[in-house]
This record gives structure tokens, C-alpha cells and sequence, in this order.
């Protein structure tokens, strides 16, 4: 009789794949994600005991623990294969604890892809789970347990009730806050340019700009400066006196690793780092692929390394040579060096199997995976592949005139430009940056020394410096990987988090502040410097990648942080024992019928309301009603934005309770053009008379290309 072998991954996705590729001597089943956790009702980290956790089954998941112990029970021998990190190896862990499983026995197993040869891979090298790695995430869940529960009551009590700080999250608004501050300080300079036309002997138009004069290098600051040298320029003959030409390599951006491929897909395709990462984890646990079956398109996507393994470089190589051809692989193999605190237990981001072209599986693919894999398998060709080399040419031209050039005065423009010598990787994928500079992607007619050239036009144009841009998702993402903030596993998370909790509102792709950011953003760097100095928080991650290599105690990098953040916590409560922030995006203009102050916007368990500013004088409270711009279909009175219980949005008539009009559709101001009444707006995207005896709906306009990005 054959042994009975479970294998426990985190996702369900991933069983059928893996069931594939091992047979019927191996069932395959799912923990959902994390089993157990500490308690969200209370701190549940004993503080006094060496911040030993409580940790307790997750609520809604005693049925799935009751029934994996039922098949740890049947089974031979018990495999745990959750995601191949930090919280993978804690989320084994935690099942082994639960199922009465032996730690020190190699019962661990990862999967960097989910193919035949990952699934194959990962079976042969079983190990024990590695406690090092569990000590690592243990520590940062208790550290940022106890900055949340002992930090988030402080500041609501100060400025909002509900609000919340976060160990990562925190240092991330400060960014932004600190970024609208440099914003706000910044001077514009004026300057100036002077940009001329001029026609080549080949009757061939073209751009240059004045750089100077017989002085040297000249700045123009004013209008009247750039007049006085299109004055002197006047009736002046130009001539090419330094044309120096060469040729300059490109070179291929290297594959993604997390914190690129949110940045690219933001640039490249509008998505928000939630939704890469979604599509990613889909690419990665399998899709069904007509003729093959289904399989896992790329390899894991929480990654910082930038690591190949030789078996993806030759097949890649492979592909190169057989669609492109021999000139286009470099002359040596190129090796990417990952960053200094790079995990190195993963590949970088890249295809499973290289020859599956984006074409060849776009039918089994939604939108958004075919996008993303097209991005992620193009970036890995193209790294693989030979630099772009392209010809240089830089040309000076001297304008004068025939006074000016007697007494060995001059002006000086320059024109620059490249032609494509070979096109290398640029065939296949260039990166994108946040500013894209198309100035110098031009090319420039042939020219000789000692040309004579004709002025077309010659203008003054006024400039303004500019303040720093305003972070993007994509920039956002991008300093905190430089700063050491967060990990790949967390960016989006913490992006979603900021936005969710109104420190930050995103317009356009901007990410801008909000009053309520800037105030716990002021509070905190006043009274818990450390806890949004980046510099501290990256030490931090540091010390929690040594407690993950086993080179730090994870209990005393927890007595470290602990016993001066409380003592930083109790001096700020007894310093601010009376204070109270007021917010002015709180202040309405709605006065209290009671005592005529100025209501203010106030939070309590079920959302927002009015409140008296007077209290406890004057009590007086009232709902915050939201109009819209709806009528309501049953009698004709105003539609209002409501809460319900647990703080999801719904519609009803303000006349309530005398009418019981109530809907989940959202407003719009359109009518119906049957009856005319208000159009509401269905998810799918039809628009609907909510009227019974009319029943007319239509599907709505979509106002934008991009709106679905920018929800």
C-alpha cells in the first residue's frame, strides 16, 4: 500500500497545478492565507514576558484548521509549501503548531515557480522550517502591533477618533507631507532661453539653443538680456565651427524585482501597485494555457534580487538567437549585481519558460495578465539581449556679425542628436522614467565643419524653475525602496493604507497630503521623532533581515525599540494631558440651533456626524447628511449619502422614515429620458430608473480611457 502525502500551500489556485505535475500519490490543499494571528482586540503581546504573542486561530477559520487536522490525521506524511519568504516560512510555522507538526523534521518545501521543473525542484530539497525566518516576521508583527496599539490612541485622542499610526505607513506620509512642504517653500528663478532654427545646406530644418558667448558659458536670467542678444544677433551669418561625432552604447534596464515592476506598470500601463501585484500572483500560480494546460507563467513575484539561474538565461538565449538572431546576444553573458540588502532566496521577476511568448498565451489570458506578462517577459528578453549602440553627433555654431566677428565677438548655440547605429534591446523594450525627455531623442541632418547655415527664427522663450515634482505611486514606491522603507511584500499595502485612511487623496497620479496627513505627520515628528525618520526605520528593516539570518536575538531587538518608545509615549501624554488638535477641514459652515457656534465634523463608531464644538456645555449632535444631486424616484425628495453599520456606502430619500426609498446604486445627475427621473448608476456600469412602473436603463459612458486606473 502506497503512503498517503498532504502538501499545504497558501492559495487554492496553486492546488490544481501542483496536483498536476505530482499525481494521485499527493493530495494537495490550501491554508487560505495566515491560520492564525494575534487577536485584534487586544494588544495580545505580553510585554512583561519578553513580548511572548498570543496568538489565536483567525476568526471564520476554525472550520478549515478543524478539516486540515482531519487530513494531517489520514496522511503518511505531511509537506507545508507556503510562498517561499519571510511570511511563507511563518504562515508554515504557524500550521505545524496548529497541526501538532515536528519543526525540526524537513517537512518544508518551496516553490519558486509553479512548473513541472519548480514543482520538481522544490520536492527534492525538503527542509525543517527555518526559525530564523519566523523570528524575523514574528518580530516585525509585534513591533508593529505595539507601535499601532499604543501610538493610534494617542493620536486619535489628540486630533480624530479612529485614526491609526503605523511603524512603515507613518514614514511613508511624512515623505509625502515632507515633499508638499519643499513644494510649498520653493522660489521660482526665471531664466531664459534663446532658440533658434536653422537650414542646413540640405534645405534640412532643425532646433538649436544659444549656450554662450566669446565669455563662455552664459545664463540669462531676464527678458531684457535675451533681447540685447537677439539684437546683437541681428544681420549675423552662422557657421558650424565643431562638429564632433562618436557612438555611445545603451544598455538594457535589468529584469523587475517587486519595487520595478510596480513602477513600470504604473508608468506603462496606469495600473496601481494593488492591482500589479494581484495580476503578478496570478501569473505566478497558474493559468490554464490552451495545449499545455495549467502552469505558473512567471516566477515569484515579491522579490529584491536580481538574481538568473543559468537555465532561464540559455533558454532565453535560445529564444534571442532563433527570433533575432547571433548579433543581437551580447559578446559576454550580462549579470545583473542586486542591491546591498537584497534578499537573495528568489530570482529576479521573470518568465517561466522564456519560448512562451506573450502572443502565444494571450488567449488564455484576462486584459490585465496579458499586460503585465508581456511587460515582465519583454523586460527579461531585452536584459538579456545586446546594448543599443547608437552615433553621436554634437554640433557648435558660431552666429556673428561681420562688426562683431572683426572684434572677436561672437554667440554660441548648440545642437545635438543620434541616429540608431544598431537597435540591440530597443528592438524588443526601453524602460520609461516619471519625466520622459524627448529633446534629445533627435536627429539632426548631415552636417559638415565650416557649413554655412540660414536662421529661420530666432526667439527668446521665458522659463520658470520648478519646485520637486509631487511623489507618484510609481516615485513613492521608489524612495522607499532607496530609503530602506518597508519590503517588496508591503509597498502596495502601504500605499492603499495611506489612501484608505485620508492622510493622502491621489489626484491625477499625484499623491497630496490632506490636512489630517500634515497634522499626525506634525504631531509625530514632534513628539516621536524616531518613529518618521526614515533613516530609523531602515536600520530597523535591517535589523530584522539579521534576526532573518540568524545574526540578532529578535527578543532584545524588541527591548531595544520598546522601552524608549514607551517612555517617549508616556512623557508625550502627560506633556499634552489638555491638548486638542482642531483640523480646519472639520469646521463646517452649519450653525449649532442651539448655541450658534460653528458644527464640527466628528468620527464615532459608525462614521462621521456633526457635532457642537461647545461640548460639554452644549451637547447638541446630529447626523452629517451628504445630498446628492439625485431626486428620489418614490416621492420627489433629495437623495443622501448613507453608512451603513459596517461603513459601507448606500443611498437613501432624506424623508425617511416616511419614505423607504433606499438603494446601493450610486446618483448620478443624469435623468431618464422616458420619465425623468434620476439615472442611478449600477455596478457593471448600466444606468438605471430606479422607478418600478418605467424599468428604462442604458449603459453608461465611460468618460475616460483610463478611469478604471485612477478608482
Amino acid at each position: 500500500m502506497s503512503m498517503s502525502k498532504l502538501i499545504i500551500v497558501e492559495s487554492p489556485t496553486k492546488v490544481k497545478t501542483i496536483k498536476k505535475y505530482l499525481g494521485n500519490d499527493y493530495d494537495v490543499t490550501a491554508s487560505m492565507g495566515h491560520v492564525r494571528d494575534l487577536p485584534a482586540a487586544r494588544l495580545s503581546v505580553d510585554i512583561k514576558n519578553d513580548f511572548a504573542p498570543k496568538y489565536a486561530v483567525i476568526k471564520g477559520k476554525e472550520a478549515l484548521v478543524k478539516e486540515l487536522k482531519e487530513k494531517v490525521a489520514e496522511s503518511d506524511y505531511v509537506y507545508l509549501a507556503t510562498d517561499p519568504d519571510r511570511e511563507g516560512e511563518a504562515i508554515s510555522w504557524h500550521l505545524a503548531a496548529l497541526l501538532g507538526l515536528d519543526t525540526d523534521k524537513k517537512n518544508r518545501i518551496t516553490f519558486h515557480e509553479i512548473t513541472k521543473s519548480g514543482i520538481e525542484a522544490g520536492m527534492k530539497e525538503p527542509r525543517s522550517i527555518d526559525m530564523d525566518l519566523v523570528n524575523a516576521q514574528q518580530a516585525r508583527r509585534i513591533l508593529d502591533r505595539l507601535v499601532g496599539y499604543k501610538l493610534s490612541p494617542f493620536i486619535s485622542q489628540k486630533i480624530r477618533r479612529g485614526l491609526s499610526a503605523g511603524r512603515v505607513q507613518s514614514v511613508a506620509v511624512r515623505l509625502i507631507v515632507d515633499r508638499e512642504n519643499e513644494i510649498r517653500a520653493f522660489k521660482p528663478e526665471e531664466y531664459w532661453s534663446l532658440d533658434a532654427k536653422f537650414t542646413a545646406p540640405c534645405r534640412k530644418m532643425f532646433s538649436a539653443s544659444f549656450t554662450g558667448d566669446e565669455t563662455g558659458k552664459v545664463k540669462i536670467t531676464t527678458k531684457e538680456q535675451a533681447d540685447s542678444y537677439i539684437a546683437r544677433l541681428d544681420g549675423a551669418k552662422y557657421t558650424v565651427t565643431s562638429l564632433k561625432k562618436g557612438t555611445r552604447k545603451k544598455n538594457p534596464a535589468p529584469p523587475f524585482i517587486t519595487s520595478t515592476l510596480q513602477q513600470e506598470a504604473s508608468r506603462k500601463l496606469g495600473f496601481q501597485p494593488q492591482r500589479t501585484m494581484r495580476t503578478a500572483q496570478e501569473l505566478y500560480e497558474g493559468v490554464d494555457v490552451a495545449g499545455i494546460g495549467t502552469t505558473g507563467l512567471i516566477t515569484y513575484m515579491r522579490t529584491d534580487s536580481l538574481r538568473i539561474s543559468e537555465e532561464a538565461r540559455a533558454a532565453a538565449n535560445q529564444y534571442i538567437a532563433e527570433a533575432f538572431g547571433e548579433k543581437y546576444l551580447p559578446e559576454k553573458p550580462r549579470y545583473f549585481k542586486s542591491g546591498s540588502n537584497a534578499q537573495d532566496g528568489h530570482e529576479a521577476i521573470r518568465p517561466t519558460s522564456p519560448s512562451l511568448t506573450p502572443e502565444k498565451v494571450k488567449g488564455s489570458l484576462s486584459a490585465d495578465q496579458y499586460k503585465l506578462y508581456t511587460l515582465i517577459w519583454k523586460r527579461f528578453i531585452a536584459s538579456l539581449m545586446a546594448s543599443c549602440v547608437q552615433n553621436t553627433v554634437r554640433a557648435e555654431i558660431t552666429g556673428a556679425t561681420e562688426e562683431d566677428a572683426a572684434n572677436g565677438r561672437y554667440c554660441l548655440f548648440s545642437a545635438a542628436g543620434y541616429s540608431i547605429k544598431f537597435d540591440g534591446f530597443t528592438s524588443l523594450y526601453e524602460e520609461s522614467t516619471d519625466s520622459e525627455n524627448s529633446d534629445s531623442n533627435k536627429k539632426l541632418p548631415e552636417l559638415n565643419k565650416d557649413d554655412s547655415l540660414k536662421l529661420k527664427e530666432l526667439v527668446g522663450n521665458q522659463h520658470f524653475t520648478q519646485p520637486p515634482a509631487r511623489y507618484t505611486e510609481a516615485s513613492l514606491i521608489k524612495a522607499m525602496e532607496e530609503n530602506g522603507i518597508g519590503r517588496p511584500s508591503t509597498y502596495a499595502t502601504i500605499i492603499t493604507t495611506i489612501i484608505k485612511r485620508e492622510y493622502v487623496k491621489r489626484q491625477a497620479k499625484m499623491l497630496i497630503p490632506t490636512e489630517l496627513g500634515e497634522a499626525t505627520t506634525g504631531l509625530l515628528k514632534e513628539r516621536f521623532p524616531k518613529i518618521v525618520n526614515a533613516k530609523f526605520t531602515a536600520q530597523m528593516e535591517t535589523q530584522l533581515d539579521e534576526i532573518g539570518e540568524g545574526k540578532e536575538n529578535y527578543v532584545e531587538m524588541l527591548h531595544g525599540f520598546y522601552d524608549e518608545f514607551d517612555k517617549t509615549l508616556q512623557k508625550a501624554k502627560e506633556d499634552m494631558k489638555d491638548v486638542k488638535i482642531q483640523l480646519e477641514e472639520d469646521v463646517t459652515d452649519i450653525p449649532c440651533e442651539k448655541c450658534g457656534r460653528l458644527m464640527v465634523i466628528k468620527t464615532g463608531r459608525f462614521g462621521k456626524f456633526l457635532a457642537c464644538p461647545g461640548y460639554p456645555e452644549c451637547k447638541n449632535a446630529k447626523p452629517l447628511v451628504l445630498k446628492t444631486s439625485a431626486k428620489c424616484p418614490k416621492c420627489g425628495s433629495q437623495v443622501i449619502e448613507k453608512r451603513s453599520k459596517k461603513g459601507h456606502t448606500f443611498y437613501g430619500c432624506e424623508s425617511w422614515p416616511k419614505c423607504d426609498f433606499m438603494t446601493w446604486d450610486k446618483p448620478t445627475d443624469e435623468t431618464c429620458p422616458k420619465c425623468g427621473k434620476s439615472l442611478f448608476k449600477r455596478k457593471g456600469g448600466m444606468l438605471v430608473c430606479l422607478d418600478e412602473s418605467c424599468g428604462f436603463e442604458k449603459k453608461a459612458e465611460r468618460k475616460s480611457k483610463k478611469k478604471d486606473d485612477a478608482e
